[in-house]
């Protein structure tokens, strides 16, 4: 065989060995975890649910108009503690809110909102709040 031809052989033979060697310390996919997004909506309410350090927690609360009445949402806030922090948050002017958390520490931690009503010109509304509430655990 000439030169080019040896060169071409073992170069490839490197490759295939480096290849091997590679894949034998590359970790193992079960390894690896991604971020998830929980995403909660009105119905969450009054739920504890689990997250892991990492996380995304995503609240999308839908307002209603009733009757000349509109039922909006406050932007959905954690508690005053170091677990969830926030990143976002927002209200439509249909009475939604939304708002995106993002798990920090491990612990427990509260997201709350509160829903009123707002009435149109001539309207009255039911002196009511209702709260929205969720445990979140973070692992």
């Amino acid at each position: 065989m000439g030169a080019t031809k040896w060169s071409t052989v073992l170069g490839a033979a490197g490759l295939a060995l480096v290849a091997v060697t590679g894949s034998a310390t590359a970790p193992a996919a079960a390894d690896v975890r991604l971020a998830q997004r929980v995403v909660l909506t009105n119905v969450d309410g009054d739920r504890t649910v689990t997250a892991s350090a990492g996380d995304d927690i995503e609240v999308r609360l839908t307002g209603y108009r009733e009757g000349g009445l509109t039922y909006t949402w406050s932007v959905p806030a954690a508690g005053d503690s170091p677990v969830l922090r926030s990143t976002g948050g927002t209200t439509t002017p249909s009475g939604g809110a939304s708002a995106v958390l993002h798990a920090d520490h491990t612990g427990v931690a509260t997201v709350s909102a509160q829903r009123r009503c707002v009435p149109d010109p001539g309207r009255a509304c039911p002196q009511v709040v209702t709260p929205w509430k969720v445990t979140v655990e973070v692992k």
